[in-house]
């Protein structure tokens, strides 16, 4: 026969606060034993112990009740190893997060307090003549989707010959900026046309008459910084309309530079001049 404990007894024993046993006993994740007829006391018995301490291991990876109450009902090493990697997963997903966050505060906190000194970018204006590209254009979800659009534009690029362009650069087709779902092409100049295979395709990009440019040093959070100073440009000079297709040109990045301070980039605007 088990012994029998009192809910404060049992509290004391599994070191679990009585409200958090009667949270459990509402929540249907452990109900008392059995409960005195006289009293309506919730008596606990000591086999429940091993089912306090699943209970007390899965609150603490941060799971829910509800995931709690799923887990006890399908207690198996092989089901609860794949909700582990499972909550692993989701774990490391809200650390990067909170970690971006955090990065953010800290640039506010260094703009806030002036120490770095603020940059501001010169606007140039330029005819960017047609280029015979090889291209890779796809809607993908969001902007940091634009590296593995370059991984692969690389690896075909390897697999036909394509040689690398130093004057390789994207286009950004949608009218304005976009937190999904992201209309983005690749281009590398070529000296020849060729077939287009796998989504990949040979064509001749537009002939831009006034193109404005700003060149950006350093790491690719700048770039941010550097549009703000072409809205001001713009507002300055207001005889020009902005175009829809912005491009930037990455001359020194991750793949050829080591410290994001050196980075340099090039943003490109088409302008058109505003009817009088």
């Amino acid at each position: 026969m088990f012994a029998i404990f009192k809910i404060g007894e049992f509290s004391k024993i599994t070191q679990v606060s009585i409200r958090m046993l009667r949270y459990y006993d509402e929540a249907g994740l452990l109900k008392p034993s059995e409960t005195d007829k006289f009293t309506n006391y919730r008596l606990y018995s000591v086999e429940q112990i091993p089912t306090v301490n699943k209970i007390k291991f899965l609150r603490d990876l941060g799971f829910n009740i509800t995931e709690i109450a799923l887990a006890l009902a399908s207690w198996d090493d092989g089901y609860i190893l794949g909700l582990l990697e499972d909550k692993q997963a989701e774990i490391q997903s809200l650390i990067e997060a909170e970690q971006g966050k955090l990065s953010k505060i800290e640039l506010a906190k260094r703009d806030i307090f002036q120490q770095r000194i603020t940059t501001h970018y010169n606007v140039s204006l330029k005819s960017v003549p047609s280029y015979q590209v090889f291209s890779l254009r796809r809607v993908v979800s969001d902007y940091f989707a634009e590296g593995a659009l370059w991984q692969e534009m690389n690896a075909m690029a390897d697999k036909l010959g394509v040689k690398p362009s130093d004057n390789a650069f994207t286009i950004y087709h949608d009218e304005g900026y976009r937190d999904k779902d992201v209309d983005i092409e690749v281009c590398v100049p070529v000296a020849q046309i060729g077939e287009a295979v796998d989504g990949f395709a040979y064509r001749h990009t537009e002939h831009v008459p006034i193109m404005a440019s700003t060149m950006v040093y350093g790491p690719f959070d700048n770039i941010a910084s550097a549009y703000l100073d072409f809205a001001s440009w713009l507002q300055a000079h207001n005889q020009y309309i902005m175009g829809e297709t912005s491009r930037q040109v990455v001359y020194r990045g991750p793949w050829n530079e080591e410290d994001p301070e050196k980075y340099l980039s090039e943003i490109q605007i088409p302008l058109t001049i505003r009817k009088q």
